[in-house]
């Protein structure tokens, strides 16, 4: 869905990214992290058609990002970190303006702008003036123009910022709803926790320069590394797993057993019916998911030393 070769931009006096390539799939959340400076920001902004870079080349969806920006522009959604909105309009009348001006037909926009609203809890929120909302609502009213359209790719630049935790809670449930609609997310974040719930990859950039560019563990994208006990004791399971074709890399360590099977939710389910049937009492099985800010400091510990 987005493609990324050679990605080079500058500043007056300063690189911000060198040399950036990445392929970023359909359907994905990628989270971009990276220190204070490292060019999530410009990367954002590029990918946006907002600057254009020094060299290199943008797809989106196919499109030219570089070439034919306003074309992109119908398949992207941007919300940038420090955002602004009309204060003067009501939310109805902000929603109503960026969706026409993102080719919304007339007949259809009202009804987006009423979806789009009680998508992001601002229903009630639709004829006031959103210069008398709070910084959190305003928030909310910018991610909601961000994807009033129904874009096929969303840029998140600090997404959460501003926002209660209740908010921020139902912020990663939406956006886990609008990848089952098939959209493409990347969302830049510092809050490594928030974007762990429902991230499948991870980006990192450093000091300009892609360091790593990865799916996450416990991710439909990825083989599932797996944690099983079974009260008949870690050997037992372990045979039992064995047999199977689709699981490899079987490990005791101490009365759990861990392993990558090959497959999403359906051959977990699979294969649980079967070891119990089989006999075994398994008393735990469930996906390990990673630790996002655990991995990040790894990757950038791993790059420092290269």
């Amino acid at each position: 869905m987005i493609e990324v070769s050679g990605l080079t931009y500058e500043y007056p006096g300063l690189r911000a990214l060198t040399d950036v390539s990445c392929s970023i799939g359909r359907g994905s959340i990628t989270a971009l992290v990276g220190p204070n400076g490292a060019g999530k920001t410009t990367l954002l902004r590029c990918l946006a058609g907002m600057d254009r870079p020094v060299s290199g080349s943008i797809r989106v969806n196919g499109v030219d990002v570089v070439e034919e920006p306003r074309r992109s522009h119908r398949y992207l959604g941007y919300l940038s970190d420090f955002f602004g909105l009309y204060d003067k309009l009501t939310v109805r009348q902000c929603l109503g303006y960026v969706g026409a001006a993102n080719g919304l037909a007339a007949h259809t926009l009202a009804q987006a702008v009423t979806d789009t609203a009680t998508e992001l809890g601002l229903a009630d929120r639709l004829d006031q003036r959103t210069g008398e909302l709070s910084r959190g609502l305003r928030q909310r009213v910018a991610i909601a123009q961000a994807i009033i359209h129904a874009p096929t790719v969303v840029l998140l630049d600090e997404p959460a910022s501003g926002l209660d935790p209740e908010a921020r809670f139902a912020l990663g449930d939406l956006f886990l709803a609008l990848r089952q609609r098939g959209m493409t997310l990347l969302v830049s974040s510092h809050i490594l926790s928030e974007l762990e719930a429902y991230s499948t990859h991870m980006l990192i950039l450093r000091d300009g320069r892609l360091v790593e560019h990865r799916a996450l563990a416990g991710t439909i994208e990825s083989a599932g590394t797996m944690a099983a006990e079974a009260l008949e004791g870690p050997h037992a399971l372990a045979a039992a797993l064995s047999q199977w074709a689709t699981v490899s890399a079987i490990s005791v360590d101490g009365p759990q057993v861990r392993f990558v099977l090959q497959g999403a939710a359906p051959e977990r389910a699979t294969l649980l019916r079967s070891l119990l049937a089989s006999g075994l009492n398994v008393s735990h099985f469930a996906a390990m998911t990673e630790d996002l800010q655990q991995s990040y400091l790894n990757s950038l510990t791993r790059g420092e030393s290269q």
